[in-house]
Parts: C-alpha cells; structure tokens; sequence
C-alpha cells in the first residue's frame, strides 16, 4: 500500500484534479481521461467565493459544489464501493477542478458521465426536498415558481406538477416559455412581456397557494403580496442580490408580519445542506424517474455563446457570468477537459 493510500484510506479520487492549492498536497494526477468530465454552475457559487457561507474562508481556497466524472484512484474503504472507470456524482467541495479526492460517502454511482445527472446533485435535490419537507403539496393547488426556467425552477416546474398541482413559472423570454410548456408549465410567465404582478391579480384572484423563489427584492415582495389565505412561500435563495455588496437584496419588510397574519400565511427558507437526511432517497427516486423518462434534465453547456460552449476551467468564469444574465435555459454545465486531452478527443 502506497503512501496516498494510507493518507487517504476513507477516500476516492474522480478524474478532477484541483487547479488550486488544496489540503491533500497530492502529485498530480497523470491517468488517461476516458470519458468527459462535468461541473456544476450555481448562483450560490459566488456567495461561497465571496467568503459569506463561512467569512473566516482565506483564498486560496476549492470552490464548486458538484461534479461528475471516472474513478481513477482508490482508497482501502473506497474500493469496497467502487472501481477505477466507474462513474460517479458527488455533491462537495471543490468541483472546479480537473482532479479531486472526494470522501465516498459523498459520492453516488451513475450508469454514465452525463450532464443530465450532475442537474440533480443541487439544481434537483432543492426542488424536490424543499417542495416535499416544506411545501406540503396538495393536488389541486397552485404553484409558483419564479425563474423557472433555470437550473432548479425546471425541477420545481416537474414536481409540483407531478403532485397534480397548477403550476405558474416565470421567465425572461419567449424561448424560455416555450421550454416551461414543454416540461408542462400550466401557465408561464414572461416577466419582460407582461406584469407579472397584474397576471397573478387578474388569473389567480385567490392568491397562490406556494411560491418557490428564488430571486429575492422585488419578486420576494411580489411574492408576499400574492400569497393565498395559508399559502406558503419557500425561499431557496435570492440570486438578485448575490453579486452585491451585502449579497442580499433591497426588500421593504416592515408590513410582512400583517401580511402573514392576515392570510396566515408563512415564509419557510431552505438551505439543501440542513436537509441531508432526506438527500439520498430525494436522488435516488430523481434517479428512477430520469431512467423512466419522467423527468427532464435541460443542460444549457452554452453552445450559443459566440466564445463557444463552456469547454475547460477557463470557462467557469464565463458560465457564471451566462447565468446572472440570465440567459441560461436549464441547469449550467461547464465541460472540464482533463489535462493533457485535447477537446478533439471528447
């Protein structure tokens, strides 16, 4: 047994090796990619590079919450799982990188390296969690879903949906509505089109019995403000504000307990790292319904972009920079080609 296997016993390596400085201090890696490797985007990202998830974090620092890629090394506990070549998701620190050494209890075996699987790891997981811990979900109901067409509103569309529930999405184009209608959206939304806030009022006179938002400040308050008699509002994030100072919004507060009472209404906040427990089981039924064809994975790899789609760690800047423009259909996906491999090969 070699010296990283003694150091690094409970733990497996991913075809990822990090592009900065981490703990490990492991050589590089020097094994053959034989399949593509995959990273999530995700709005949260910049709040963890900007130090607010743990302010006491100093760069250099792993960032990236999710990956999928090939086993090329194993520890001893690791091997009981797993072999070199299989395929495997994890949810963790460090994505963003060419290699990485990842604990195997953070990890899930996949049948491929697809894009489409790495869309459940956090974009996934919220919705359905959130949706069945927090939602209370009855059939019949109304659901909103505010930026629906990105990464985690496309779940939210889906589940709410399958639990035989009226959905409402917004967005900020004709093309993204006509992906919503697609995946079964009742009702979207083009926010730059229409007043959404008019919508609601003339389409929905009874309020909206759940709201699943993530944009925060203005569309927060909008949501508020149409909230049915015992609707609930769960707040997954607030992408509006996040390339801030503060990293929050302006949101005018001061009537939102009057609000709440008059409806008895209530704001419930999810935060995926605090619902672990659930996490399993919510991936392996997205799993099932994936390999069923029940349930759509829209990956926008930016192949419209004029630079091109998000080909290598270079381009994790630009796939960022592509979501807060909002002009991502579906979950972000960057492409990371392992060192030494030309993109030809893939």
């Amino acid at each position: 047994m070699d010296m990283m296997e003694k150091d690094e016993e409970k733990e497996m390596a991913l075809d990822l090796q990090h592009h900065v400085s981490h703990t490990h201090n492991r050589k590089q890696q020097k094994h053959p990619a034989r399949n593509q490797t995959f990273v999530g985007i995700n709005a949260s990202d910049i709040n963890y590079s900007a130090g607010r998830y743990d302010p006491s974090l100093k760069p250099p620092f792993d960032a990236g919450f999710e990956g999928v890629g090939e086993v090329v090394g194993l520890g001893l506990s690791a091997s009981s799982r797993y072999t070199v070549g299989d395929s495997v998701a994890y949810f963790g620190s460090g994505a963003f990188a060419e290699y990485t050494v990842v604990p195997a209890k953070e990890t899930v075996p996949v049948p491929s390296v697809k894009p489409e699987f790495l869309t459940l790891l956090v974009s996934g997981a919220t919705a359905y969690i959130a949706l069945k811990r927090l939602g209370d979900l009855t059939k019949g109901e109304t659901v909103l879903v505010t930026a629906a067409a990105g990464g985690t509103g496309q779940f939210a569309v889906q589940f709410a949906k399958r639990a035989g529930c009226h959905t409402i999405g917004t967005c900020s184009s004709n093309e993204k509505a006509g992906f919503l209608k697609s995946i079964g959206c009742d009702r979207p939304i083009n926010h730059t089109a229409e007043d959404v806030s008019k919508t609601l009022r003339n389409e929905f006179p009874q309020g909206i019995d759940v709201i699943y938002e993530s944009v925060g400040g203005s569309t927060l308050e909008l949501a508020v403000n149409n909230l049915a008699n015992k609707g609930r509002l769960i707040v997954i994030g607030f992408i509006s504000g996040y390339q801030s100072a503060s990293g929050i919004p302006p949101f005018r507060g001061a009537t939102l307990p009057v609000k709440l009472l008059q409806k008895s209404a209530s704001v419930r906040g999810f935060f995926l790292p605090h619902f672990l427990g659930d996490y399993r089981e919510a991936l392996s039924s997205m799993m099932q319904m994936f390999a069923k064809g029940e349930l759509v994975c829209k990956v926008d790899c930016g192949e419209t972009e004029p630079e091109g789609r998000f080909v290598g760690l270079e381009s994790v800047f630009r796939a960022v920079d592509y979501m807060y423009a909002g002009k991502n259909v579906g979950k972000v996906v960057v492409e990371v080609t392992p060192a030494g491999v030309s993109n030809s090969k893939l």
